[in-house]
């Protein structure tokens, strides 16, 4: 298998786990369709790209920082908490909704909530405040680009395999919204409500590791 292959399968790989930034874009596409779901996957994969980019100029050493540290949960566990009370919010608030935009209740979408209208910049902040990530970047690929400069190797081999597993991530996103669409036209609205639901309470509970986590670390200090 080819280094390309092979590091295309490992973003494909670190994408599978469901987690905050999967959550968000299964989520996205039962509210709102493939397109939403799809920038939100972008989104996702550009924080992915600005951790990339951070390692790659040697400074991981700032990520662990524990003042940065503690921002990073924080802010994660705000923006969480904030995309899980949107997925609730639609539970039991939809014929409000439909009174004020029932067009697009008749073009099979969920009305549009604050979170839908720049999916991007969510993906972004889910993943760019998403300690799994650091830990990803700072850990396997500090690796690669340790591995690909070993005896003097040449560190544009290790850009190359980076982008090689963001194209990884970026294909895995694609295929969640993709199916995450075509779940919502198989399931009547009400299912797709609760589905979304619970993709909510889901990120609220990453919301409330994360808040441990900088309390932890604050107590600590």
């Amino acid at each position: 298998m080819s280094v390309f292959f092979r590091n295309l399968l490992l973003g494909i790989t670190l994408a599978i786990p469901i987690g905050p930034a999967s959550l968000a874009v299964i989520q996205t596409g039962l509210r709102t369709g493939f397109l939403r779901a799809w920038l939100t996957g972008i989104g996702v994969t550009l924080a992915d790209t600005t951790y990339l980019l951070v390692v790659y100029f040697g400074l991981s050493g700032f990520m662990g920082i524990p003042a940065v540290k503690v921002t990073v949960w924080i802010l994660g566990a705000l923006v969480l908490f904030y995309l899980g009370w949107q997925s609730l919010r639609g539970l039991w608030s939809p014929a409000k909704d439909h009174v004020l935009e029932g067009v697009e209740w008749e073009s099979g979408l969920a009305p549009e909530r604050g979170t839908d209208r720049n999916p991007l910049l969510v993906g972004y902040l889910v993943n760019i405040s998403n300690p799994i990530a650091v830990v990803f970047w700072a850990g396997i690929y500090g690796s690669l680009i340790g591995a690909a400069t070993a005896g003097g190797g040449d560190k544009t081999d290790a850009l190359f395999s980076g982008a090689a597993i963001l194209l990884g991530i970026l294909s895995w996103h694609t295929t969640t919204s993709f199916l995450s669409n075509w779940g919502k036209r198989l399931l009547n609205d009400k299912i797709a409500r609760y589905i979304s639901a619970l993709a909510g309470i889901a990120l609220m509970g990453f919301g409330l590791q994360f808040a441990w986590n900088a309390i932890r670390a604050l107590i600590m200090r």
